[in-house]
């Protein structure tokens, strides 16, 4: 269990000084506010994590160890965007068409919530 924690933290690194470098470059690019860095991310991580996938369940083509090392480790740490992407592929795969927009729904309104809920906290008690 050691070894699979090293692996995906190792994993992790790199997808998180990954996002911070491709971000940066696109965004200093941008000629808006726009937020096209952090877009290109998590459509790019979207591409990775889906690559992943179908390698690993097709032939088995990745191993356990590298399914974890890419898709946990370095997806998750380049965009949480990419597992989300990937929860709502699966569940539209079985048919789940209430649960994925439930599901989006959900997070994208709770996620907004609770930032605000972070912002008004830190100003209340600050």
């Amino acid at each position: 269990m050691f070894i699979k924690i090293i692996i995906i933290g190792f994993g992790g690194f790199l997808g998180t000084i990954s996002r911070f470098l491709l971000q940066k470059v696109i965004q200093e690019q941008a000629t808006s506010s726009f937020p096209w860095g952090t877009l290109a991310v998590n459509i790019l991580g979207s591409f990775i994590i889906g690559v992943v996938f179908a390698l690993s369940v097709r032939n088995n083509y990745l191993s356990p160890v590298w399914r974890n090392f890419l898709a946990i480790g370095f997806c998750g740490g380049f965009t949480t965007f990419s597992s989300f992407s990937l929860d709502n592929y699966q569940l539209l795969a079985h048919n789940q068409i209430l649960f994925t927009i439930l599901y989006t729904a959900i997070s994208v309104i709770s996620g907004l919530l609770f930032l605000y809920s972070g912002i008004l906290a830190v100003r209340f008690f600050s």
